[in-house]
């Protein structure tokens, strides 16, 4: 299996990351350090890819989303053939409306 990060996971990712830095304080480093958190966790699908719970907030787009909890992101993906395509990173702190699209 492979693991494909989505064009929208990237930025989604770093929206967050930017956000925590300069609207909350976060220091660089701990930003550093929560990301690589977040990509290991999202790397770590190649050894047990359904190990997330499935997503109920994208239900409707009938592709099987699953998350991984990490902090205070859910880490969404979801499997097709041989590939594991992460498609957010989604701040929990948010109104789970917006994870809909």
């Amino acid at each position: 299996m492979t693991v494909i990060y989505t064009d929208q996971s990237h930025e989604s990712l770093n929206e967050s990351l930017q956000f925590l830095m300069e609207k909350q304080g976060m220091p660089l480093e701990k930003v550093i350090e929560l990301r690589t958190k977040l990509l290991d966790r999202a790397d770590s699908l190649l050894s047990h890819p359904k190990s997330g719970q499935l997503e109920e907030y994208l239900e409707h787009l009938n592709k099987y989303h699953r998350r991984l909890i990490e902090g205070y992101f859910k880490i969404i993906y979801r499997i097709e053939g041989e590939y594991i395509y992460v498609t957010d990173f989604f701040d929990t702190r948010q109104d789970p409306e917006k994870m809909k699209g």
